[in-house]
């Protein structure tokens, strides 16, 4: 049997929300809350391992960030995510700073060229993959 996760409503590990629901600014943060909680689910790690590594990096960002940086909850909830993958041997330190690399080298809309069922004003093919 599954766990309820209690997500903490107030305090540092508390998740962006409005009128109670979970607010995602785009569509990454909901793909890496949802893997997170799947790992969590299948027993990869446990709610407390992964809530401390998440309040450790809010800490990180609240020391290193410069005036007028824009802090980003779910950047935060990222950087716990790859931290807990690495600890738990899911992927290799190395391998996952190439390959955020070679996704931060990407251009701007880059993955947006796949058939994705809907019409609207741009043309898929724009650019090469």
């Amino acid at each position: 049997m599954t766990a309820v996760i209690e997500l903490d409503v107030e305090g540092p590990a508390a998740p962006p929300r409005a009128n109670g629901e979970l607010v995602f600014a785009e569509p990454w943060e909901s793909r890496a809350f949802g893997l997170a909680m799947s790992l969590n689910e299948s027993g990869v790690f446990t709610w407390d391992e992964f809530r401390e590594e998440l309040i450790a990096a809010i800490s990180s960002w609240e020391q290193s960030a410069a005036p007028g940086d824009c802090y980003s909850y779910y950047q935060c909830w990222l950087t716990a995510l790859e931290r807990i993958s690495v600890t738990h041997e899911l992927i290799p330190a190395h391998s996952l700073r190439e390959r955020a690399q070679e996704l931060a080298d990407r251009p701007a809309g880059y993955d947006h060229g796949h058939d994705h069922g809907h019409d609207h004003d741009h043309d898929h093919d724009d650019h090469d993959h």
